[in-house]
């Protein structure tokens, strides 16, 4: 009885990490990564959805306002196994669009505006940050696994 417990509750269940490589950039639209996924028990997998996602903060104090935004998302539609105490990996590519504000278009134009573009950010203290989120669906399970990881695109 207990042991239906844990497997309906996902204890025990698939854990899902997400891996991905330092130095991708934000220009480059695409990031890729791996997701390794381990089972203390026999496991079915039918589908695997990852986000990123921009959260953007500006201003100071009581002002202070974010938003987030979904830049991407990919699903990985496949059905397999984890058997128990072995690690699988999926490899995934995310394709996203950018957010670009009205200061960072004009700060492109040229090297005087993007001097002036980054005071202006510097002064509404604006940053952003980005993070990606998988989830994977597993066969039986009311909580399924997912993962976060803050990510450093320059």
């Amino acid at each position: 009885m207990i042991g239906k417990v844990k497997q309906w509750l996902g204890i025990e269940g698939v854990k899902l990490v997400v891996n991905i490589p330092e130095g991708q950039a934000l220009a480059n639209e695409s990031l890729h990564g791996t997701l390794h996924l381990q089972s203390m028990n026999p496991q079915t997998v039918t589908g695997i959805r990852v986000v990123l996602i921009e959260r953007y903060s500006r201003g100071r104090g009581e002002e202070r306002l974010v938003d987030e935004y979904e830049l991407g998302r990919t699903e990985l539609n496949e059905t397999f196994e984890v058997a128990p105490d072995t690690v699988v990996e999926k490899s995934f590519r995310l394709s996203f669009e950018p957010l670009r504000s009205e200061v960072d278009t004009w700060g492109d134009r040229n090297i005087f505006n993007r001097q002036f573009a980054k005071a202006a950010r510097w002064m509404r203290n604006a940053e952003s940050q980005y993070r990606v989120e998988a989830e994977a669906k597993v066969k039986g399970v009311a909580l399924n696994p997912f993962d976060k990881k803050v990510v450093d695109l320059s």
